[in-house]
């Protein structure tokens, strides 16, 4: 048995004998993990029949390795007379090959512009939920009508690329496994289990192969991307199976430094006037704590990244225990009950049979949100992934970093805070380079700072899912920057005027009296210099 460090043990200890989190920031956390992880799934009012799909049934272990169908769905509104060939979708599984049993499930959707568009797959977050959450409420082709007819999207990114939904780490969505060995608890084993998958994709079709390729997603997939793209540029430079034309990774909304990012709550929440000065520097005395947990848990990785979770998270409750019913996907809304949003159309949709019998799924249950999957990564939650980017972006990688203004849970000055601390070589030229306006139609849909091959984009009128908040001006900026021309059409600010009018914009009516106007002269002192970049 693996000997465990005394320092870990003893802020494990101190974390639950410390007066501070045992009086007032312990009271704030669920019951436990698992509850949590239940909480957020009926959040968004899913119900899934199964915690995880780790099937028992030993014959579903002897299928193909690729079981791949042109598929159109049923009740598809304006896709009478459509060839299966010309609508161009696919659903299939593929067997993951270094793992034990695992299926990876996934649709793929053929540009509706060019098969020589880029390749994009897309990762949902959670951790353990099914990337079907954004192709019928964010960016694929279809959104679900109440009477549970499809509906094309305008805007929906198969208008751009060739684009993945892939349900992952395995157990989400359909993918699935016989054996529970295939239960992620890393980034280590959910990247290769993705190389695998994605070297199985482009063996099929070979004709995508030299395509650019490029990976996204949102939320805890700031974990997950990262991750990804260094496995495949690994791959790339050791030559491993079918080079990939890796051009870069977009992160929304993304979990990615949680060091960085859980210091920044407390002040996005002062910031937006959803919490007093008082409220905030009360909550912000956990941080020590949180800061050095999270610090042992980057090189101990067992007893102290479950206490960095513990501790770190009691700042979020904090948060959440002072602001009522607000939702903290997007600040400007409210949760009704237990509801903050309804995604329950997708649950009823592919649980019917016709649709089921279209994508071959077979009686493998579709699991929206896999709590089984949230808790096997809870050792995970607290690393920080930022640490392989560097190496991506000096050799050429591009990365966007962007954050709809209205999110509390992953806020975009977290993200713009871990972006311009990161160390590489272009860092004092980003810092320094100019914010400018990111426009659609004309209007201004976002500030963007940019430099080299990294980008952060701060986008308006948005929360936690951008692609479903701001579907125009989310199908522009993947246009644009995979085109290379992001800041095109924009206009340059006036680095003066910044942290003001920014400030006031996202202000937010406070709970109680005297407490809406937004906090913005701390952004200029000590540390925060960098920070008022927005």
């Amino acid at each position: 048995m693996r000997k465990i460090s005394s320092s870990p043990v003893a802020l494990f200890i101190l974390v639950l004998i410390s007066p501070l989190s045992s009086v007032t920031a312990l009271l704030q956390l669920p019951i436990s993990p698992s509850n949590q992880a239940e909480k957020l799934i009926r959040e968004l009012n899913l119900f899934p029949k199964e915690t995880i799909n780790i099937v028992d049934d030993r014959s579903f272990s002897n299928g193909p390795k690729i079981v791949e169908k042109a598929f159109k769905f049923p009740h598809l509104i304006d896709a009478d007379g459509v060839s299966l060939q010309d609508l161009g979708h696919h659903a299939g599984y593929y067997q993951i090959q270094h793992s034990h049993a695992a299926k990876m499930f996934y649709f793929f959707f053929e540009s509706r512009n060019s098969k020589d568009d880029p390749v994009v797959v897309w990762l949902t977050g959670g951790p353990g939920c099914s990337s079907e959450m954004a192709l019928f409420y964010e960016n694929g082709p279809f959104s679900i009508a109440n009477n549970l007819s499809l509906v094309w999207k305008e805007y929906g990114w198969d208008k751009v690329s060739n684009i993945l939904f892939v349900d992952q780490p395995i157990g989400t969505g359909f993918s699935y496994s016989t054996n529970r060995h295939d239960i992620r608890h890393n980034e280590k084993d959910i990247s290769n289990d993705l190389y695998d998958f994605l070297q199985a994709f482009f063996k099929e079709h070979t004709e995508l192969a030299k395509n650019d390729f490029y990976i996204t997603g949102e939320s805890y997939a700031g974990h997950y991307i990262p991750a990804f793209a260094a496995r495949v540029h690994q791959g790339n430079k050791a030559k491993e199976g079918i080079h990939v034309n890796l051009k870069g990774f977009a992160i929304g909304n993304g979990l990615t430094d949680p060091g960085i990012q859980y210091a920044a709550y407390a002040d996005y929440a002062l910031d937006v006037g959803i919490i007093t000065q008082s409220a905030h520097d009360r909550i912000n005395k956990i941080l020590p704590l949180c800061k050095s947990a999270i610090k042992l848990c980057g090189t101990d990785g067992t007893i102290s990244c479950m206490a960095a979770y513990l501790v770190c998270n009691t700042i979020f409750n904090s948060i959440l225990a002072r602001v009522g019913d607000m939702n903290y996907y997007d600040i400007r809304k409210k949760c009704e009950g237990s509801l903050c949003y309804d995604f329950s159309k997708l649950e009823k949709f592919l649980n019917q049979k016709s649709v089921r019998d279209v994508l071959g799924v077979g009686d493998i249950d579709f699991v929206s949100c896999s709590p089984t999957v949230y808790d096997a990564l809870l050792m995970d939650w607290m690393r920080n992934l930022e640490v392989g980017i560097p190496t991506l972006l000096e050799d050429g990688v591009k990365l966007l970093v962007y954050a709809g203004e209205y999110d509390l849970i992953c806020n975009w000055l977290g993200n713009s805070r871990w972006v311009h601390a990161m160390e590489w070589s272009g860092q004092k030229e980003f810092v320094a380079s100019s914010e400018v306006t990111f426009e659609v139609d004309g209007s201004e849909a976002g500030l963007l700072k940019s430099h080299g091959p990294l980008s952060f984009l701060k986008v308006h009128d948005a929360g936690h899912m951008v692609p479903m908040d701001q579907p125009k001006a989310a199908l522009e900026m993947l246009k644009r920057w995979m085109q290379g021309s992001l800041s095109e059409s924009t206009s340059s600010v006036n680095s003066e005027n910044l942290v003001s009018s920014i400030s006031d914009e996202i202000c937010v009516e406070a709970p109680f009296a005297g407490h809406g106007r937004c906090s913005s002269d701390r952004w200029m002192k000590g540390d925060a210099a960098l920070i008022f970049y927005r």
